[in-house]
C-alpha cells in the first residue's frame, strides 16, 4: 500500500473541491486530501434533471440517493458540502453528443467527454474562479510533478482499475490543478481505509456502464431519441442480406442481432464492418476484415507537450483494452498511428490514447482506419 499523505504544493496549504459521486473512491479521496492538511470543500454534481431516487444496483449513479451518500460521507469526513446544478451542461456535453455522434455512425467513450468538459472544463472552471486551486476525483490515476514544476499524468498501480484512459483528453493546463489521491493504492486498500474510517459506502458496488442510461438498454435510449428509420444489411458487395430499424443499433465488430436471413457461402459468422449514415446501410462481413494495423485520430488533446516527430509508444484504443506497441505522429490537427499488430473491430468515435511506458502522452478521436 502506498503512503495515503498529499504533500502540499510547494509546502503550500491549497484549496480543494473535491468531487464527491455518492461512492467510496471520491469519499476516500477526499478524505486523503484533508488528512493532507489542505482546506477541502465537498461538492456533488446533479447531471439529471429528474433523477432518480434509487440506485439500480450497479448501474448508473447521480441519482437523489448519491447525493445523500455523498453528503453523509462529507459529515463523516468533516468537511463543507454541496450540490452543484450541472444537469443542463451535462446534457449538452455529454449527452447530446453521445446521441449525435451515434447518430454520425460513430462510438463515442461519454466518460471520456464527461471528464474532459464537465469535471475538468465545467466544474473545474468554477472552482478557479471561486479560487479553489484543484480539483480533487477519486480516478484510480497519478499524477507525478517534477521540481520544474512540471506534470505527468500516469497509470495506476492497480491495472484492474486504472482510469488513466478516460482521463487522457486532459490538457496541461487541467493537468495543474488536478488531484488523484487513490492512484498509488488498489481498490481492496481503499474500501479497507473506507472501514476504518466509518464511511457508510465502504462496501457500496461501483457504477458500471453509461450513467444516463440507468437500465443498460443503449439502443432503447438511442431508439427514443432517434427513432426508427428501417435500412438494410449488406456484404461488402453490396448485396443485401437483411434489414434493421436505425444503423446506430450497431457497434462495429458486432456478432449477434444482425438479422439477416441466410448463412454465409462459407458457413463462418459474420460481423459488422461498417455503419454508414448516409445510406443507412450496415455493412458485415469476415471477421479477419475486421483487422487494423493503421488509425487516423482528430482532436488531439496532450497531456503536456506534443509529440514532435515520429514517436515510439503503446496505444490503447478501449477503456480496459489492452496496449499495443505503435508509432505515432502529430501532424496538425491529426494524429497518425502505426501499430505494431492489427487491432480488432475499432470503431470511428473511439479514443486511441497514446502511453510512455505508464506516463500518458495523450488522446485523439479515431476517425479513419486502414
Amino acid at each position: 500500500m502506498s503512503d495515503h499523505t498529499l504533500p502540499p504544493a510547494n509546502g503550500r496549504r491549497l484549496r480543494v473541491l473535491a468531487a464527491m459521486s455518492g461512492g467510496v473512491d471520491s469519499a476516500v479521496a477526499a478524505a486523503r486530501a484533508v488528512e493532507a492538511g489542505h482546506d477541502v470543500v465537498g461538492v456533488h454534481l446533479a447531471l439529471s434533471a429528474k433523477p432518480a431516487t434509487l440506485r439500480e444496483g450497479a448501474r448508473g449513479c447521480c441519482t437523489i440517493e448519491d447525493s445523500r451518500d455523498a453528503r453523509r460521507a462529507a459529515d463523516v469526513i468533516g468537511i463543507p458540502f454541496y450540490v452543484w446544478d450541472m444537469a443542463e451542461r451535462f446534457r449538452e456535453d455529454v449527452m447530446d453528443d453521445f446521441v449525435a455522434e451515434y447518430k454520425a455512425g460513430r462510438t463515442p467513450n461519454p466518460c471520456l467527454r464527461c471528464n474532459e468538459k464537465i469535471k475538468f472544463a465545467a466544474l473545474l472552471d468554477k472552482a478557479l474562479g471561486l479560487g479553489f486551486d484543484a480539483v480533487c476525483t477519486g480516478h484510480y490515476a497519478q499524477v507525478v510533478e517534477h521540481p520544474d514544476g512540471s506534470r505527468e499524468l500516469h497509470r495506476s498501480v492497480d491495472m484492474g482499475k486504472d482510469q488513466s484512459y478516460v482521463l487522457g483528453v486532459l490538457d496541461t493546463e487541467q493537468l495543474a490543478h488536478a488531484m488523484f489521491p487513490l492512484g498509488g493504492d488498489t481498490k481492496g486498500d481503499v474500501r479497507a481505509e473506507a472501514e476504518r474510517r466509518d464511511l457508510a459506502v465502504a462496501q457500496k458496488p461501483d457504477s458500471h456502464d453509461i450513467c444516463f442510461i440507468a437500465d443498460g438498454d443503449t439502443q432503447g435510449f438511442l431508439a427514443k431519441h432517434l427513432g426508427t428509420e428501417r435500412g438494410d444489411i449488406v456484404d461488402a458487395t453490396g448485396t443485401k442480406l437483411g434489414e434493421h430499424d436505425g444503423a446506430y443499433a450497431y457497434t462495429i465488430g458486432q456478432r449477434k442481432g444482425l438479422r439477416i436471413g441466410r448463412p454465409a457461402a462459407d458457413g463462418k459468422p459474420r460481423y459488422v464492418l461498417d455503419i454508414s449514415p448516409v445510406s443507412n446501410t450496415v455493412t458485415v462481413g469476415p471477421v479477419e476484415a475486421l483487422d487494423v494495423d493503421r488509425l487516423v485520430g482528430i482532436r488531439p488533446r496532450w497531456c503536456g507537450p506534443a509529440p514532435v516527430g515520429e514517436v515510439a509508444c503503446t496505444a490503447q484504443v478501449r477503456a480496459h483494452g489492452e496496449e499495443t506497441p505503435a508509432i505515432a505522429e502529430a501532424i496538425g490537427d491529426e494524429v497518425r498511428v502505426r501499430l505494431a499488430e492489427p487491432i480488432r473491430g475499432i470503431a470511428r468515435g473511439q479514443a486511441v490514447v497514446l502511453y510512455d511506458g505508464t506516463r500518458v502522452i495523450g488522446s485523439a478521436t479515431i476517425d479513419g482506419t486502414a
